[in-house]
This record gives structure tokens, sequence and C-alpha cells, in this order.
């Protein structure tokens, strides 16, 4: 197994093991979960910090999320399609928050170098935070492309407010009584008053 190789199952093994425990995992269970020796954890990466760096990078990747609208059959109608898309959206914003909240809650406040932590991130994903959202996007844009004839705005416009909607929402105070994704597309599509 070459070096990316290993260092990718060890990340993918390690993640939900952060989102328990936060930093205070210890190699053994990493070891473990990966079906690992300990010592070939530190051949495959410096130190823990790289590691949880390594899962955070992984964690930010929006190919996850990507795959997952990608597989979505164009031919169903067009809310159903916005609601398969949401719920990936939200897994995807879901496993981010965990896995962030995690390592804060676990005493995580490491400051390094920003561009040092950009050069990083870069190397697993070809972008930033603006090419992530770009593809995300232009994801959501194919997916009201089959309806473009009847739209009101574009499809890029469309899926720029979707997107709006979905990630902006998440950051209100949570409601006691929140809308399901299926309201929320219902009124993104058909709005707020009911027909009459």
């Amino acid at each position: 197994m070459s070096v990316e190789a290993r260092r990718a199952m060890i990340v993918h093994a390690v993640l939900p093991l952060l989102m328990e425990h936060g930093t205070g995992v210890t190699t053994s269970q990493i070891a473990r979960a990966a079906g690992i020796g300990e010592g070939t954890i530190f051949r495959a990466f410096k130190d823990k910090d790289e590691l949880f760096d390594a899962c955070t990078a992984e964690a930010l990747r929006p190919d996850h999320v990507l795959d997952a609208i990608a597989e979505i059959p164009i031919e169903q109608p067009l809310e159903e399609r916005l609601v398969e898309a949401a719920d990936a959206l939200g897994a995807h914003l879901e496993r981010m928050g965990a896995l962030m909240g995690a390592l804060h809650a676990s005493g995580r406040h490491k400051h390094r170098d920003p561009e040092q932590r950009l050069k990083e991130r870069r190397g697993t994903w070809k972008g930033g935070r603006s090419e992530s959202m770009a593809a995300m996007r232009g994801a959501i844009t194919e997916l009201f492309e089959p309806d473009k004839d009847r739209l009101r705005l574009t499809p890029e416009q469309l899926a720029a407010l979707f997107l709006t909607l979905l990630f902006g929402g998440r950051r209100m105070a949570p409601l006691d009584d929140p809308a399901t994704t299926r309201q929320v597309v219902d009124v993104f599509l058909h709005g707020a008053v009911e027909a009459k």
C-alpha cells in the first residue's frame, strides 16, 4: 500500500473517533480502528497534530457531497432532486460541524501560520473555500437545468439562492420546531403564502 493510500485509510478510520472523542483519542484507539499497529500511524504521519490536520482537511473536502449530488436522478421532479441535494448538503455540514465542535471542545486551539494551513488544505482539495462553494453551486445548477424553461430566474441564480437559504439557515439560532428539508424546498419553490 502506498503512503498516500495508507494515510487516507487512517484518516477515514480516525474521523469518527475524532468526532466522538476529540483530541483525546489515543494512538491505541486509532490503530485498532484502522487495523494497523501504533507504529504505522507515525510512519504515515509525523505526529497526531498532522493526523488531525489531515482529518480536518478531509472533512472540509466537498467531494462526498458532490458525488452524492451527481448521483441524483435528473429525471425526478425538481422538488425531489432538491430535497435529495439539501439532505446531502446537510449531512456534509453536520459532518464538518461535528468534527470542528469535537476538536474545539477537546481543547484544540492550535494557531498555526494561516498560509501553511491553506497550503495543506489545497494539497487534498485543489482550491479553497470559494472553489469548494463554486463546485457545489455548479452541481446544484445542474439540478435546475432540466426545468430552466419554466424557471423565473436562471439555474445559476437559483442555485446560489438555494445554497444561501440552506447554509444561511444553519447559522441562525436553532428553533424548537425546525422546518424539515421538504418544507424548506417547498417554500423555496412555491413561496411562503398558501395558494387559494
